[in-house]
């Protein structure tokens, strides 16, 4: 068997988006749960893969779906594009999550006479790790390093958003992104237990920014 790559994993993602987008299910009649949705989707696209590729498998103790290339998989609704992912530091608002996202946003409907749902896979995106940092964040810390700012005025801004740092913390990161300004995200990055993914603008700018390509 093949050794599953990145190219191959974008090339398999997209003949998958294509051919579930034409497959009626009717077991997803009815459902309006999306994690349960999401579920069947990242389930069946694993088996896609495992028919002809060999790949380590992530699991909740890894934290991301293939851990061997740095990539986690994401299913989201049109309606409300989101999803959660791990805490670990604060850090990956400003650098990103460490690791790149395949993303696939479907639109459910459910044909009342025949009793069968259909998920249209309306875009397939997958997002570089380095694009995977908070836009408001990033853009915010590159004007203020524009601007000659220093570390007081990154802290400061940092308290301002928020983000779950204490003193010794941000003041480390703050002289991190004063030497090495962090590139430009393009998710919105909510804070909580877990992080919020929001994906509005990786939709409207996919294909148009290096590192956040549209592959369906």
């Amino acid at each position: 068997m093949e050794q599953l790559s990145i190219d191959t994993l974008k090339s398999e993602a997209k003949t998958f988006g294509e051919a579930e987008t034409a497959h009626h299910e009717r077991s997803l009649y009815g459902v309006t749960d999306g994690k349960r949705v999401g579920t069947y989707l990242e389930h069946k696209f694993r088996r896609h893969l495992h028919e002809k590729y060999e790949y380590v498998e992530g699991s909740s103790a890894k934290g991301i779906d293939f851990p061997e290339l740095g990539v986690d998989m994401k299913v989201t609704s049109i309606r409300q594009p989101q999803s959660s992912c791990p805490f670990k530091t604060a850090r990956q608002k400003v650098y990103g999550l460490g690791y790149s996202l395949l993303v696939f946003v479907y639109e459910k409907t459910d044909d009342e006479s025949t009793k069968i749902g259909n998920l249209k896979v309306l875009h397939t995106i997958f997002v570089d790790s380095s694009r995977t940092a908070d836009f408001q964040t990033t853009s915010g810390l590159r004007r203020i390093v524009e601007n000659s700012g220093n570390a007081d005025d990154v802290i400061a801004f940092l308290h301002d958003r928020f983000l779950p740092v204490n003193d010794i913390q941000a003041q480390a990161l703050a002289e991190e992104i004063i030497a090495t300004p962090p590139e430009l995200g393009y998710l919105t990055i909510s804070n909580a237990l877990q992080w919020r993914l929001q994906y509005s603008r990786v939709i409207e700018q996919a294909g148009q920014i290096h590192g956040i390509q549209r592959i369906g």
